[in-house]
């Protein structure tokens, strides 16, 4: 099993950017844990602060033999059409991850633009929100 793990801007500043927020973890530090938790399943993580490199990433995930998608989008998850309209043209499994509950911030962050082309949304659990990502990947595609 392949999944494609995709983060958005701003999580390279993951440990220095309000760690009361995002906890006190990088994004490094995040991936050789998942990793580590899941040593059945090539995980491959890519980081962009740029919404045209992600689009790229989503476009090719299918012909790139991935079997599933989970994605943290950063920012662009309150604004991004483009990663929206992307996410719908692509048929795996795809789910959403914060590190965050974006549901108890700011009244913006509440919404979800490219939650509505998702299997589902995990919010509030901090990097363990990736693994539950991973495993709702799993659960939908069948694979161990």
């Amino acid at each position: 099993m392949k999944i494609l793990i995709l983060n958005g801007p701003n999580l390279n500043l993951l440990g220095k950017r309000d760690p009361d927020t995002y906890g006190p973890e990088t994004l490094e530090k995040i991936r050789m844990n998942i990793d580590a938790a899941f040593p059945d399943v090539e995980l491959v993580w890519f980081q962009s602060n740029h919404e045209g490199e992600l689009i790229d990433q989503i476009q090719q995930a299918q012909q790139n033999g991935f079997h599933g998608i989970v994605a943290n989008w950063g920012g662009y998850t309150h604004t991004s059409v483009a990663i929206r309209d992307a996410l719908e043209a692509v048929d795996l499994p795809k789910v959403e991850v914060h590190l965050s509950n974006i549901h108890a911030r700011e009244e913006f962050r509440e919404t979800s633009i490219t939650g509505k082309v998702m299997n589902g949304i995990i919010t509030g659990f901090g990097s363990n929100s990736y693994i539950l990502g991973i495993q709702a990947v799993k659960l939908m595609t069948n694979k161990d």
